[in-house]
Order: C-alpha cells, then sequence, then structure tokens
C-alpha cells in the first residue's frame, strides 16, 4: 500500500452529502487498494455521516500528510476548523461555502507542492461558494484560478463515454458566443492528450456539433458548424489526428458507447452531461483537463434534499478515487 499515490481529498460543502461519500468511500475496501487518500475537511462532521450511515470509523485529525497511517477503518483529515458543530445539513451557508473554498485551497497547494500526487473532489454548492465571496462557477474554474492556470476543460470519465466539453458554466447563448476553432483546436488536444496519458495511444474523437443534425449542411442554424468547427478539425486531420466531425449530439453519444469512438467533444454543458447522466450518477466521474495537477471529482452535486439522511450512494467517490490513482500511475508517479 505504501506504493500506492496519495490523494488529497476535499470534503466539499459539509452541508452536502460530501461527508457521506467520503467516508462510505474510504471505508470501501477496494479504495485502499489503489490509493492513500487525506481528507481535507471536518473531522467532526464526517464521525456524525459516519453515525448516519452505521459506519464506525476511527477518524483521526494529522497537521500533514506525512503524520498519516494508513490501516482499514481509519480516516485521516487534515481539518482546518472551519465549520460550527450545528451546521444545519441541506441548506445552504456562507460558512460552508468558505471552508470548501479553503479545503480546494489547501489541497492544491499539497499537489503543487508535490505532497500528493492528485486531488479527488467531493462536490461543492455554487450558492454557498458565492455568498462567502468566492465568485467561481466551481471547481473546475477554482482550480485553474489557484494553479494559475490559464483555460482548462471538463471531462465526464464513465466506463462506455467519455466527454470534454468546449464551453461549460456559462449560458447556452453565451456558449455559442463562445465557441470559436481556436477553443475547439485546444479543447480537442486536451482531450487527445489526456487519453493517451491514460493508455490509448491514438484515441479515435468525435467532435458534435452545435446545431441539430450537426447544421445539415445549412439547414439548421447560421453556418456555425462551418465557421466555428471545421477548421479546427481540419487543421488536426492534417497533423494526423484521429478527429470527426462535426457529427450530430444525438447520434455522437449512441455511437461512443458502442465503442466507435474513444472521446467525444461537446460543445456545451448540457451536451456532454445529459448522455453521460443518463448511465447513471454512480458511474460518471469528472476529470479537469489542463491543470498542472491531477484533479477527479465526482459527477453529482451536494443532493441537499438527501444530505444527512445516510443514503448518498459513494459509488461514484470511489470511481473518482480509482481514477485519480490511475492517472497518476499514468504519470509515473
Amino acid at each position: 500500500m505504501s506504493s500506492t499515490p496519495l490523494i488529497a481529498l476535499t470534503m466539499g460543502d459539509g452541508s452536502g452529502v460530501g461527508p457521506e461519500v467520503i467516508v462510505g468511500a474510504l471505508l470501501a475496501p477496494e479504495t485502499s487498494a489503489f490509493c492513500r487518500p487525506v481528507v481535507i475537511g471536518d473531522a467532526g462532521r464526517l464521525r456524525k455521516a459516519a453515525g448516519y450511515l452505521g459506519l464506525r470509523p476511527e477518524v483521526v485529525t494529522v497537521d500533514r500528510v506525512g503524520e498519516a497511517v494508513f490501516e482499514p477503518g481509519r480516516v485521516n483529515v487534515i481539518d482546518p476548523g472551519l465549520l460550527p458543530e450545528d451546521l444545519p445539513w441541506g441548506a445552504v451557508s456562507p460558512v460552508a461555502g468558505h471552508a470548501a473554498y479553503e479545503y480546494v485551497r489547501l489541497a492544491g497547494e499539497l499537489a503543487t507542492s508535490g505532497d500528493v500526487q492528485a486531488i479527488c473532489t467531493a462536490p461543492l454548492n455554487k450558492e454557498a461558494l458565492h455568498a462567502a465571496g468566492h465568485i467561481f462557477p466551481g471547481h473546475t474554474e477554482l482550480l485553474a484560478h489557484l494553479t494559475g492556470t490559464e483555460e482548462v476543460s471538463m471531462m465526464l470519465s464513465t466506463p462506455k463515454v467519455k466527454v470534454i466539453h468546449v464551453t461549460t458554466h456559462v449560458g447556452l447563448i453565451d456558449a455559442v458566443a463562445r465557441i470559436e476553432p481556436g477553443l475547439v483546436e485546444r479543447t480537442i488536444r486536451r482531450g487527445e492528450t489526456a487519453m493517451r496519458g491514460s493508455g490509448v495511444p491514438r484515441p479515435k474523437i468525435g467532435v458534435c456539433g452545435i446545431n441539430p443534425h450537426a447544421g445539415e449542411n445549412g439547414l439548421f442554424g447560421y453556418g456555425e458548424e462551418e465557421e466555428k468547427i471545421v477548421p479546427a478539425i481540419e487543421l488536426l486531420r492534417a497533423e494526423g489526428m484521429d478527429v470527426h466531425g462535426p457529427l450530430p449530439a444525438d447520434t455522437a453519444f449512441f455511437l461512443a458507447g458502442r465503442g466507435d469512438y474513444d472521446l467525444i467533444v461537446a460543445m456545451y454543458h448540457d451536451q456532454g452531461h445529459g448522455p453521460v447522466k443518463i448511465l447513471g450518477l454512480e458511474a460518471g466521474v469528472n476529470i479537469t483537463v489542463g491543470l498542472p495537477v491531477i484533479r477527479t471529482s465526482v459527477d453529482h452535486g451536494t443532493a441537499f434534499d438527501i444530505a444527512g439522511k445516510g443514503v448518498a450512494d459513494a459509488g461514484s467517490m470511489i470511481e473518482a478515487l480509482r481514477q485519480a490513482a490511475e492517472l497518476s500511475s499514468a504519470r509515473g508517479v
């Protein structure tokens, strides 16, 4: 176990299901086989979550990663002491929003310093984050800011389909306006690099169109595919990259699911997220591509409606930790 990657696991919003899915994942017997996670969060909150789940782990606070001891039933936590004991479950709280920000900030410092090999994040709540004065659309943009990275991409990974997004947390009209050949090209390059880093030497990449039927030769839309997407595809194909499109989005994911493509490039948030979430939230993992550090996350939100009830499914968290460990190993850590 001493050779498995060290992973900083952020607790996310303490009012949500993050504490529960973390405890559930860390006590799952398979998790210790592939990683050594250290939680950045609140020890008391984790103990409460364990009680709701009917579990009795040994939750131990440590001051630094080097003090963590990894053995069955033990949860190591770096706790900056930011949450009150009476924080309610299932409610937006600026206190929880600020704590979630600090957990990510501390994890980023640990990753950039080399104390851990990857970051894995439980969900934060965007409203709570904003209420605390941290104006970021989500983890992706926050980590880009913290690491000084100009541009990153969101990739969703499932056993059947992998999707990278040209745009993410913006309105649909703004997304279409932002899409341009340079951004499409850079996104495809990041996706291709990520796929090669995960062990696919020559990934076959399908690129979605923007309009229904990818515009159908100008019948739908105003030529967005020809203007915004085709130049990037032609450039990358000329370099020898195995890129295809623009594809109608309503069939691209079916083709990827049966194995025709290793990666699909979605133009906007719901175009990529919808098909992945149909496969089941427990199957999806969110990976931030383009950061100087490895970051994975569950592909679900804070689920305030079930927080503190002991029913949250830890499957996505286990898979997020697994993929963080695999990506770390692929980098030769």
